[in-house]
């Protein structure tokens, strides 16, 4: 079993709060690749990465088109586009047509993500009020990788987090704070690893 690489994350409606808290439990240092679409209107500025940023230690930043993936960082898709990850560990912004009624879509930057990490994929889907996000965590599902969702009742919108669970046979339904805490397990037990190879 290939070792853990990334983790994407989806959210909806509620995710602003939602992000600050989860991303809070994570070091500067995160060693897994973090990327995230947050269902934003496209008339939006970055201010959701400017924001997060006055909040966590780890460092957010809007994704920037054939851009290579890093450690210690947290990509967020831009307003209008869709974010896909290539095969090189690159990120790609995309204005196809909307997914769920929704560019940047959680299903688009899932299924890319499933391909390209398969097993070493983690799979989160957050508070949202649509379906979005479903379809490309069984994706994740399907191709070996770990899939969590927020437990609906602590959500601020349950619809997203349990359209997942009824699509998906979930690995872990937890609340944000254990999600935010089991990412940065599964931090500390890949530098173990590190450490020792």
């Amino acid at each position: 079993m290939r070792p853990l690489e990334a983790v994407v994350v989806g959210v909806s409606a509620g995710g602003l709060k939602a992000l600050s808290r989860l991303l809070s439990y994570l070091p500067s240092d995160y060693r897994l690749l973090i990327i995230i679409v947050q269902h934003i209107l496209e008339s939006s500025d970055s201010y959701l990465a400017e924001y997060l940023n006055t909040q966590v230690a780890i460092h957010v930043k809007e994704a920037i088109d054939k851009e290579t993936i890093r450690p210690h960082h947290v990509y967020l898709a831009p307003p209008g586009y869709h974010l896909l990850i290539e095969d090189d560990r690159s990120l790609s912004l995309s204005i196809d047509p909307k997914v769920n009624y929704s560019r940047p879509s959680i299903d688009v930057l899932f299924d890319s993500a499933a391909f390209v990490f398969q097993e070493g994929c983690v799979g989160v889907v957050l508070t949202g009020a649509n379906r979005d996000g479903s379809a490309g965590l069984r994706t994740i599902k399907e191709s070996g990788g770990l899939t969590i969702v927020q437990e609906p009742e602590t959500a601020e919108f349950p619809v997203m987090p349990q359209a997942a669970i009824d699509t998906v046979k979930v690995d872990y339904i937890l609340s944000l704070e254990d999600i935010g805490k089991f990412l940065r397990q599964l931090h500390d037990l890949e530098r173990i690893h590190h450490s020792k190879s």
